[in-house]
């Protein structure tokens, strides 16, 4: 078996989840939505915007990572990609950085 440089690619066909929602948190996303829409200029469905605002969640929550990351050769640890990350500077502006 050859050594190569690139590892085996991950799992990458998405995955279809169906959720039920509260009207005030639909309502908070619509609210969400168009807040980015104001922002950037693009309009997203929020539909296309709760996988990105979930993967920002998890990256942000510490206590996950910890737990993750103890329990070493987990699925869930091993699924997940690294994903660049930004992180907020003591001035108050977003840079990017790797995570490892």
């Amino acid at each position: 078996m050859a050594d190569l440089k690139l590892h085996r690619l991950p799992d990458r066909a998405p995955v279809k989840l169906t959720v039920t929602l509260e009207p005030d948190l639909h309502k908070a996303l619509q609210a969400y939505a168009d807040l980015y829409r104001e922002t950037y200029g693009d309009e997203e469905p929020v539909q296309t915007l709760v996988p990105f605002m979930l993967r920002a969640f998890l990256d942000a929550d510490r206590g996950f990572a910890k737990a993750t990351k103890q329990r070493s050769g987990n699925a869930l640890v091993a699924s997940a990609s690294p994903r660049p990350r930004r992180t907020r500077s003591r001035t108050g502006t977003d840079t990017p950085s790797i995570a490892s």
